[in-house]
């Protein structure tokens, strides 16, 4: 399980442990984007106690996609054929990963969803609700993307999906990353699933979300959306 991590000294101790005890044979790699609160150097301190713990580096605040990216570069270059992500604040809950991990062996990338039935969250106000609902709405009438959370980042995929997905040619750095990776393996022809899970709002710590987030989610889903309309204007087209 890949662990992005931005001051979260107060979070990644509690969700390190959940997650070794909900999974003990699943690997946690934690990318801290050096943290001025010390999480990288707590996360250190974790690996040394437990070898199933890894800490990635990086040389400062980047976004969540870079995050993810290279904590997936990383776990690719380690050999694992399954590479999952999920938040340090104790939004996402280990104990689900189970249902995640079952769910994959019929399909490619699986996503923990907030909006299938049977899928909750938990201390959101309705605004928030209705925007996340929304831009999940416009991803899939503008992208076409057969999936209602794709904004969601509690997953796990295959090692053959990263690969399908070229990474390397990854635009997003922000949290419009979670949308592009989805929209990916979906143009590679692969299988998503989502299970239901319940979603808690983080109660230690600051939400890393805010309207610039929204707003680059927003323009970025529109240019792809607008781009993929203009690919099958040419191909219904003949050219």
């Amino acid at each position: 399980m890949v662990i992005p991590t931005y001051n979260e000294a107060e979070n990644i101790a509690g969700i390190v442990a959940r997650t070794r005890a909900a999974q003990p044979y699943v690997r946690v790699l934690i990318v801290d984007d050096a943290s001025p609160d010390g999480t990288g150097d707590l996360a250190e301190q974790m690996a040394a106690r437990d070898a199933m713990i890894s800490v990635h580096h990086r040389p400062g605040k980047q976004g969540l996609g870079a995050a993810y990216l290279d904590g997936f570069a990383v776990a690719l270059a380690m050999g694992a054929d399954v590479i999952g992500e999920m938040d340090a604040d104790g939004s996402h809950q280990p104990e689900q990963l189970q249902a995640m991990l079952t769910a994959l062996r019929h399909a490619d990338l699986v996503i923990g969803s907030r909006w299938v039935p049977g899928g909750s969250v938990v201390n959101w106000p309705l605004g928030r609700r209705l925007l996340s609902r929304g831009g999940n709405l416009y991803v899939r009438l503008l992208l076409g993307l057969p999936v209602r959370d794709a904004t969601a980042g509690f997953r796990v995929y295959r090692r053959s999906a990263l690969l399908a997905a070229q990474l390397d040619e990854v635009e997003s750095s922000g949290y419009v990353f979670q949308t592009d990776l989805a929209w990916r393996v979906h143009r590679a022809g692969l299988r998503i699933r989502e299970v239901p899970i319940e979603f808690v709002e983080r109660e230690r710590g600051e939400s890393k979300m805010n309207g610039q987030v929204a707003r680059e989610s927003l323009r970025n889903v529109t240019r792809w959306g607008l781009r993929e309309r203009a690919r099958q204007v040419r191909v219904l087209a003949g050219r």
